[in-house]
Parts: structure tokens; C-alpha cells; sequence
């Protein structure tokens, strides 16, 4: 059996990076995907202008190494990108003594749906795919 998760949607902020101790990158980033919201017989809903209601999710991407780096220097806020990777569960217990649940996507590869961020900051480049295979660490 075999744990991959596929999603595609617009990047809901700037992508954070941080450097471990040990060297390790570590970058982070929001993707928002959307579906048609559905009544009870599965019709789509639409608003009072006919323009579809859509139900959002938002989900948490950790990226490490080649791909993180990638990504903090190319993804930008409002992009489109497709994610291929795995689901990754965690449990901890806050300062509060509460156990706590989260989920995240650990991505293998970003996929740029819409042009990249140019390194230098402005838009640039063509669509184009990372994954930890391609840069060296």
C-alpha cells in the first residue's frame, strides 16, 4: 500500500522557510482547493448572479531540501501549483497539558501551474516542476 496524495490549487500566502540545526530546509506554504458545493440530489449550487458556490480547503505543505528551496525562491502568493506527495500525521501535547491533532502534506514535488516568481523577485520563467531528484543537496 502506498501513501500519495495529489493536489492542485493557488498558493494562499508567501512560502516560509527555515534552516534546522542540522542543515536541514524546511519550507512551508498554504494551498487552497476548491470544489462545486452540491445540494442533497448532487445538483450544484449557484449564487444569485448563476456563478457556482464553491466549498475551499485549506491545506498545510512541508517541503524539504532541493524542493524547499525551490519553492521559497519561486512560489509567490495567488500561484498555481500542483503538489505530489504524502499525508503526514502528527500528535503533541500543548503547554496547556492538551493533546493536539495535525495534519500535513509532505511534498516530494511542486508542480508551477502558473509562471514562477523570478529568483530576483518579479514574474518570469515558464512552467516548470521540482522534485528532490533534480537539485543537488
Amino acid at each position: 500500500m502506498q501513501n500519495l496524495v495529489i493536489l492542485a490549487g493557488n498558493v494562499g500566502a508567501t512560502p516560509e522557510a527555515r534552516t534546522t540545526q542540522g542543515g536541514t530546509k524546511i519550507t512551508h506554504f498554504s494551498l487552497a482547493t476548491s470544489r462545486p458545493k452540491r445540494d442533497s440530489n448532487g445538483k450544484t449550487i449557484k449564487d444569485d448572479n448563476g456563478r457556482r458556490i464553491e466549498d475551499t480547503e485549506w491545506h498545510r505543505i512541508t517541503c524539504f531540501n532541493g524542493v524547499g528551496k525551490t519553492v521559497e525562491q519561486y512560489v509567490d502568493k495567488g500561484m498555481k501549483v500542483m503538489v505530489r506527495g504524502r499525508i503526514h500525521y502528527t500528535r503533541w501535547t500543548d503547554n496547556e497539558n492538551i493533546e493536539r491533532y495535525g495534519v500535513e502534506i509532505i511534498a516530494d514535488e511542486v508542480t508551477f501551474l502558473t509562471r514562477a516568481k523570478s529568483a530576483s523577485g518579479g514574474q518570469g520563467g515558464n512552467d516548470s516542476s521540482v522534485d528532490d531528484d533534480d537539485i543537488p543537496f
